[in-house]
């Protein structure tokens, strides 16, 4: 480490699959954050840490901002809130390829800080969908929307464009110095990022099919003098119904699910993992404030 260092708290806002999960992944070079096509599949705050030279990024990936109508929804947008109040630099991410962006922009804009108090940044992504004139028409109006510091187009998926908006990112970070060590990738605890990658494994094996209501929690997390580790997690449902769905006929789907989360953490975490997964019905997990607390999120009184 240089003795003159730079820091900058970076926050990715955005409507709900705009692709901030993905492009926070494609920074740090590692899974950090899950991604689904489902909506609201970020509940918390993560961060992402990109160290370079002198350098140190750290990029919030805040839950899809939304109206939101249940307490648990309520939490959600609040922790986005948080993270734009907290941020040196702000980057709005919209989805290039659908054609509401403009009613999308004009809906965060209650989110941004007075204009000209902090850089804010629109991110451009799935520019490969997109027509370049489109694209570059697009661009012009959205900024005539609002005065932005600056504007990318990029690829979330493929990484086109994105080391050119880290080159302007790092350029205009202040000095100060580093929050995180040198090799740290997120401050996301292990306890909570197992849980979220079984959770992004039900995603992708159920589909349509999963309900939104539930949540998957690591209750254990033991390990063994040869490096191993035992863990136990917990998928909670709303409903009974919701059970069988999730455990398939004799436990088959919920053994899938776990099978590939448990590979996928052994590849992330670098040991071997012994995974225990059970399915539980809490019907009123959405309104306890325990729950919200374990994604570090705040408890409100009172439903919208």
């Amino acid at each position: 480490m240089t003795e003159q260092t730079k820091a900058a708290l970076i926050t990715l806002i955005g409507p709900p699959n705009a692709g901030k999960s993905t492009l926070i992944n494609q920074i740090v070079g590692e899974k950090v954050s899950i991604v689904s096509p489902k909506v609201q599949t970020t509940r918390s705050r993560v961060r992402g840490v990109l160290t370079e030279d002198d350098t140190q990024l750290i990029f919030t990936d805040t839950p899809g901002l939304f109206v939101p109508k249940k307490k648990l929804e309520r939490a959600i947008v609040r922790a986005a809130e948080e993270g734009v109040g907290d941020a040196d630099a702000i980057c709005v991410i919209l989805d290039a390829a659908r054609k509401d962006c403009a009613e999308k922009l004009e809906f965060l804009l209650q989110y941004f800080p007075p204009a000209g108090t902090r850089p804010v940044y629109l991110i451009l992504n799935k520019i490969d969908m997109i027509d370049t004139k489109q694209l570059l028409a697009l661009s012009q109006k959205l900024n005539g929307i609002y005065e932005f510091t600056g504007t990318f187009m990029i690829s979330a998926e493929t990484g086109n464009g994105v080391s050119d908006m880290l080159k302007t990112l790092k350029g205009a970070a202040p000095e100060g110095p580093w929050l995180f060590p040198e090799d740290q990738l997120s401050d996301l605890p292990a306890r909570l990022m197992a849980a979220e990658i079984t959770r992004e494994h039900l995603f992708r094996r159920l589909h349509q099919e999963l309900p939104y209501q539930l949540t998957v929690e690591t209750e254990s997390w033991e390990t063994f003098d040869n490096g191993d580790a035992k863990l136990s997690q917990v998928i909670y449902v709303t409903r009974e119904g919701h059970k069988g769905i999730i455990l398939g006929k004799q436990g088959q789907t919920l053994k899938t699910i776990a099978t590939a989360a448990r590979k996928e953490m052994e590849d992330l975490l670098d040991q071997r993992i012994h995974l225990n997964v059970f399915v539980k019905v809490r019907e009123k997990w959405m309104d306890d404030p325990e729950r919200f607390s374990y994604w570090g999120l705040s408890s409100f009184e009172g439903e919208v």
